[in-house]
């Protein structure tokens, strides 16, 4: 009988159609495919070797060992949880799951988060980057569609003037175009070498410092708004003794960062209005009668103009730069009557684009080194790669000759290894862009953890398995390989994974179906 590995061989099977055939006719195959269910939807599954111990679950003796090498493939397999749906649509679903019980528990409470939550004053805002160049974009000014997921509204021309020139670099400064919304040069600047790629660049690196300091400016303007009404501030007990006189109210937020298509981020954050107990700082309360919405609304706005980051010195910039927000701020209010943003369709919307990275901008990579970079970078080449050589070259190390500012540099990379500074990071996000935040963060007091709903799915799935046994199964596993090991078989495994997912579907659409009906007969 051929092993798994015999499918590589030439002439055992030629192509993806050949190789699905071939392990479908195996005698095994229904037990193969009951041993890669964990994984089934997964594109590049983890391959584990090791062993499988059933040990009683009162006494700890262990009753029986089984070695990975007596499985199917000789490996047992396990998701990849990639959030990243370009990268595992399978995975990324889950995470978007997860996602969106984050955010929407944050919003109206459950999985612990008291639904008291669902009355404290909640915006829903997005930070937008400033201009580094004019870029070709697309304009409605009035939107006359039913959805704007499906607008067909006409744009208004992309950079009209009444009088047409030309930039220093010789490149007309006017657009007429009205472009559609999956036109390629959306996004892309009319003059390359007028774009400054090296502030936008830096501008991603330290947009989390930004919003950081934003943050705290929002809570700040909240404080005196408290001590201007006389409302009183809390006395709170740390868990060291120490007391301490805290503002009465706290901004607990909830965030996703999305890559615009001119690879700028902007970040949509939900902030929501919180009290204090100063029994237990922990509780979530409702913040006081004197601070409503309208004064969250206007903090927001308030920080937005006034924070300001001034990088530290670089060689080709020893003042530093600028890192603001762009003019761009948008504040809107969630669950207001007759308003279009309700917490589920805004959960949906950030849960959705946790999912996402640069995919937006056309450039996907993993993390370049000194040997890949080349095929990416450019000082002369197209918008991304001048981005991407400029996460190069502004993260060298200090000291460095700057004459040529190439990428290919091998010694820069080394002498970067052994020391760090303030820009050095660059080089490690050059694959996002220079972004190297988190794609969503939230505070620890606005909703429920990712880890909570894994172990939470993890307990509940062990519950099911050992619920009818006095067992459990302890594994020690070892790392050995990734994806695969034929397409045939990742054909097989996703197309299993997804006739479950559809039956799965389907049964909760007949059980939701017949409580509507049970609960419209009574």
């Amino acid at each position: 009988m051929s092993t798994p590995l015999d499918l590589y061989r030439p002439g055992v099977a030629a192509g993806r159609d050949a190789q699905a055939l071939h392990r479908a006719v195996m005698p095994e195959f229904s037990g193969w495919l009951e041993h890669t269910a964990a994984a089934g939807g997964c594109s590049r599954p983890i391959r584990l070797t090791g062993t499988l111990a059933v040990v009683e679950r009162d006494t700890g003796r262990v009753l029986g060992e089984q070695h990975t090498d007596e499985l199917p493939d000789q490996v047992l397999y396990k998701a990849c949880g990639n959030r990243r749906e370009s990268h595992c649509p399978d995975c990324a679903w889950v995470y978007q799951g997860d996602a969106y019980q984050v955010v929407r528990c944050g919003l109206t409470g459950g999985k612990g988060v008291p639904a008291s939550v669902g009355r404290h004053p909640v915006v829903f805002a997005t930070f937008t980057a400033p201009s580094f160049g004019a870029v070709h974009h697309r304009h409605v000014p009035r939107h006359t569609c039913a959805s704007r997921q499906r607008c067909d509204c006409r744009p208004a021309p992309c950079r009209a003037r009444s009088t047409a020139g030309t930039c220093p670099h010789g490149q007309p400064v006017t657009c007429f175009a009205r472009h559609d919304a999956d036109d390629p040069r959306l996004g892309q600047p009319l003059c390359l070498d007028c774009y400054d790629h090296d502030h936008q660049v830096v501008w991603n690196y330290f947009s989390g410092e930004l919003w950081r300091r934003t943050k705290q400016a929002i809570e700040r303007h909240l404080a005196a708004l408290c001590r201007r009404r006389g409302i009183p501030f809390i006395r709170v007990v740390t868990s060291s003794g120490k007391v301490r006189w805290v503002p009465p109210v706290r901004v607990s937020h909830g965030k996703v960062a999305e890559m615009q298509r001119r690879a700028a981020v902007h970040f949509h954050v939900l902030l929501r209005l919180d009290g204090v107990d100063p029994g237990d700082p922990d509780v979530l309360v409702p913040p006081p009668a004197g601070i409503t919405v309208d004064d969250l609304e206007a903090a927001v706005h308030a920080a937005a103009r006034q924070i300001t980051v001034t990088t530290p010195p670089h060689p080709d910039r020893p003042q530093g730069w600028a890192v603001a927000w762009g003019e761009q701020i948008d504040v809107r209010r969630i669950n207001t009557v007759g308003g279009e943003l309700t917490d589920g369709k805004v959960a949906a919307y950030l849960a959705k684009y946790a999912t996402k990275a640069t995919e937006a901008t056309g450039h996907q990579s993993t993390r370049l080194t000194s040997a890949t970079v080349v095929d990416y970078a450019d000082p002369e080449g197209d918008h991304l790669a001048r981005l991407i050589d400029a996460c190069w070259h502004l993260g060298r190390s200090p000291g460095t000759d700057t004459a040529s500012g190439a990428a290919t540099a091998d010694d820069r990379q080394g002498s970067l290894d052994t020391k760090p500074h303030a820009y050095a990071g660059l080089r490690r996000w050059a694959h996002m862009l220079g972004f190297g935040g988190h794609f969503l963060t939230k505070a620890r007091r606005y909703s429920v953890t990712f880890g909570l709903l894994r172990d939470t799915r993890a307990t509940y799935r062990h519950a099911e398995d050992d619920a009818s046994t006095d067992t459990v199964t302890v594994s020690v596993l070892t790392y050995a390989g990734s994806g695969w090991l034929t397409e045939g078989d990742a054909l097989l495994a996703n197309t299993a994974a997804a006739q479950r997912r559809q039956a799965r579907r389907i049964g909760r659409e007949e059980l939701a179906h017949e409580a509507w009906l049970t609960g419209a007969a009574a």
